[in-house]
Parts: structure tokens; sequence; C-alpha cells
């Protein structure tokens, strides 16, 4: 008797483990539209919103010459993206704005791409091609998120998070980027955009 007890305790427990597995119910955070743009990307491509839309895409905010989050960042992002292709997933893309886009040129983004061990860059759009008022606004509007200048040094003050774009260009949640990144969180928010 006891050890049916003990039995069917384990398959309950192994059962209810399945169901959540095979269950995950995506819960969106937020919602917020993405404001239209025509920009230009690493290949020196014009890229707008309707390039953008179709797929979802984990958006973020970096500088080449950034000495704080920006590395971290990009190196996080190379780690979720192996964690996207481990777990089959295809249909999405990885936006990354300048928030320096004085000095990052198409040329300087590609570089800056090449110093990481990107598992497939035909994914990514780092994206240039406008002033800084346009970034600190667009940045605010479409992502809730801060840019600004800072007026003592070279660097651009920013906000460490990715950001899931659903396919019609819709901010539904963010996550950290730099430390504790929640990878599995992620990669199973974007499955569940996929499908």
């Amino acid at each position: 008797m006891k050890k049916n007890s003990v039995l069917l305790v384990l398959i309950l427990t192994l059962s209810s483990i399945l169901t959540a597995c095979g269950s995950y119910k995506f819960e969106p955070e937020m919602n917020i539209e993405v404001q239209d743009f025509s920009v230009t990307n690493q290949k020196n491509e014009k890229v707008s919103l309707n390039d953008i839309k179709g797929k979802p895409s984990l958006a973020m905010f970096i500088f080449t010459n950034c000495n704080s989050i920006c590395p971290p960042m990009t190196y996080n992002m190379t780690e979720v993206q192996k964690a996207l292709q481990d777990k089959g997933v295809e249909d999405y893309q990885i936006v990354a704005f300048s928030v320096d886009p004085q000095v990052d040129s198409p040329e300087v983004l590609t570089n800056y791409l090449k110093t990481y061990s990107v598992p497939d860059e035909s994914k990514w759009q780092l994206l240039t091609g406008y002033d800084q008022k346009f970034i600190e606004q667009f940045a605010m509007k479409s992502f809730n998120s801060v840019v600004k200048n800072d007026p003592n040094s070279d660097q651009v003050i920013h906000m460490g998070n990715y950001y899931l774009v659903n396919a019609d260009g819709i901010v539904v949640k963010d996550y950290s980027g730099t430390t504790d990144v929640p990878v599995e969180t992620i990669v199973a928010d974007m499955k569940a955009l996929t499908k």
C-alpha cells in the first residue's frame, strides 16, 4: 500500500511537470506600439518598421564606444541566440538601435558585431542613420526607455534592457540584458510568439 502511494505521488508530480512544460502561457506585460522609422543597418541597407514587422524581435539600445553595459548586453544576446537555435526557434530577429549614431556608421557597427561570436549574423539588424534627438525621443515613445547624452563624457546614458516586440510591432515585454538574463524565459516567450 505504501509503495502504491509513493508511486502515485511520483506519477502525479511527473505529470504536472510535463503538463507545465507543454502548456507554457505567454503573458504580455507591456503594450507599446513602436513608432515608424526609416534608418540604415550595418549593411548600409534602408530599414523601416515594416521591414521589422512580420516576425517577433528582440530589441536593445547599444553603442560601439560604450565602456559599461553594452559589451555584456551584446555578449548576452549571442547567448540568447544560441539558446534560441538549440530550441529550434528560427523565425525572429535581433534589432539593436545605436544610441551614438554620429560615431556608429554601418562600417563601425559591422566591425563591432565581428568582435562577438554571433551564431547567425543574418538575424541581426544594427541600426543607425539618424540624429541624437531622434533616438532619444524614439526610445522613450516606442520602448519607454531612457537615452540621454552624458555632457561630461563621450558616453551615452541608456537602459540595459532587452525588449520583446511581437510581429505587429508592439513591445510586449522587457528583460534584463546585463545581469541575471532570463534566457529560458526569453526563449519560451519567443517560441510562444512564433507559433
